[in-house]
């Protein structure tokens, strides 16, 4: 169950200047890269209620997982495309993003260090949800809805990066599962 008490507390803490963020999954991996010409702090509220958030209609995120928000506000609307496209090339080279455009790679480099790293979920809440009992079948549902999604709605490169990214998350947390299921006593051995 989601504490939503706690993620609307949280949110206030986000900075409300311009600039980029970066939404995490329950392993604080970044999982999406945005921007915000109105405010960091709005535009992810937006995101974590649904309202208004093409990348929650198009599923190219599941909210259950998002437990962590970085923040990199700038000084200028100007500096906001380099950065989401240097955040981006910098952290989908070790976890494909759900974000289904690709920016121009002008070979940014690093990414640097976010301003803030939020917390948008308790504790026990991100435990429960990183069980492999939970998180996979709940993985497996988004991917169907994003399959869903991409065969009635929106056939499109944009939603069919997603859905890779997805299956990629749907494996790891399935070899996860297998791990536990490996560690069990198989059924049909004996143990004199």
């Amino acid at each position: 169950m989601t504490d939503f008490a706690f993620r609307k507390q949280a949110v206030r803490t986000l900075t409300t200047k311009i600039g980029v963020y970066a939404l995490c999954d329950l392993d604080n991996i970044p999982i999406y890269v945005g921007q915000s010409k109105d405010g960091i702090r709005s535009r992810v509220s937006r995101h974590l209620t649904s309202a208004r958030s093409d990348i929650i209609a198009n599923r190219q995120i599941d909210v259950w997982e998002i437990a962590y928000v970085w923040t990199y506000p700038v000084a200028s609307k100007d500096a906001i495309n380099d950065l989401e496209a240097q955040l981006f090339h910098a952290f989908n080279q070790t976890s494909q993003l759900m974000n289904g455009t690709v920016p121009l790679d002008r070979g940014y480099g690093a990414a640097p260090k976010p301003e803030q790293i939020v917390q948008v979920m308790p504790d026990d809440e991100l435990r429960e949800r990183k069980d492999a009992t939970q998180r996979l079948p709940r993985q497996a549902g988004h991917y169907a809805q994003i399959v869903g999604h991409f065969l009635a709605v929106k056939n499109s490169p944009q939603i069919a990066r997603a859905m890779d990214a997805h299956f990629g998350r749907l494996q790891k947390y399935h070899r996860t599962l297998l791990g536990l299921a490996e560690a069990q006593p198989d059924e049909g051995s004996d143990s004199d």
